[in-house]
């Protein structure tokens, strides 16, 4: 069977895709390496990209790829509300032509309201997922049980799950496969390693057969996305062959 596999815009450093001149100058590399998709993240758009969302659209639609929408901002605040920059994201999205909006879950609260979230979920044609981040919100416990609360009340909600993440909570990436996996909807693909200042992302072949073995745990079926440093003279050669690997 052979994967979908995206590549996140900022593997290649988020200084390097600013200096590049922003993401779409990226697009020809990664559509020519055999990406189904580009994940594109907020973070790296200027507000002259974000007056252009329909434009970048038209362009990654014409390279043939899938897209994806990344914003560094949380599901719940911290007084365990909804975000109110919601509608807005999702706007941003729709205009991006991509198919989900990936945000962090946040400060969910058991007892907080999530019905308020239904009609805005229900509403949309792009899908939102969560994602393990490396903050207390991006533990086992707080995802699992906004998953299976976001299930029970039928939310149209899928699961991000980043492989390296867990190590920067301390939880085991193998016991959160298992517990979660009937959720997930996208795998980030990186491998976490020790380093001076805690852990550091890297490719996943520095990690031996852990990372296959992980990946077994989950869905066969859902995209991959490269989300581990590329370096290089050439970027489109080093894209091409994690691309390969991936698949």
């Amino acid at each position: 069977m052979k994967h979908d596999v995206f590549v996140v815009t900022a593997a290649y450093g988020n200084d390097n895709v600013l200096a590049m001149g922003g993401q779409q100058k990226l697009l020809p590399t990664i559509a020519g390496a055999g990406a189904a998709g580009v994940e594109m993240r907020r973070e790296l758009l200027t507000e002259t990209d974000l007056a252009r969302l329909p434009e970048l659209a038209r362009e990654i639609a014409g390279l043939g790829l899938r897209c994806f929408y990344s914003a560094p901002e949380a599901l719940f605040t911290r007084d365990g509300a909804p975000n109110p920059l919601l509608p807005q994201l999702f706007d941003e999205a729709e205009r991006l032509g991509a198919e989900r909006l990936k945000l962090s879950l946040g400060h969910y609260s058991a007892t907080g309201d999530i019905a308020g979230l239904d009609a805005l979920l229900t509403s949309r044609r792009v899908r939102l997922m969560v994602e393990n981040d490396q903050t207390e919100c991006g533990a086992l416990a707080p995802i699992s049980a906004f998953l299976h609360r976001a299930r029970d009340a039928r939310l149209p909600v899928g699961m991000t799950f980043d492989m390296g993440n867990w190590r920067w909570v301390g939880e085991d990436p193998q016991a959160a496969a298992t517990e979660l996996a009937s959720f997930v909807s996208y795998i980030h693909i990186k491998v976490a390693l020790p380093s001076d200042n805690g852990w550091r992302a890297t490719a996943p072949q520095h990690d031996g057969q852990y990372w296959r073995r992980l990946l077994a745990s989950l869905p066969d079926d859902v995209p991959r996305a490269i989300e581990f440093p590329l370096e290089g003279d050439d970027l489109a050669a080093v894209t091409r062959r994690f691309i390969a690997l991936l698949q």
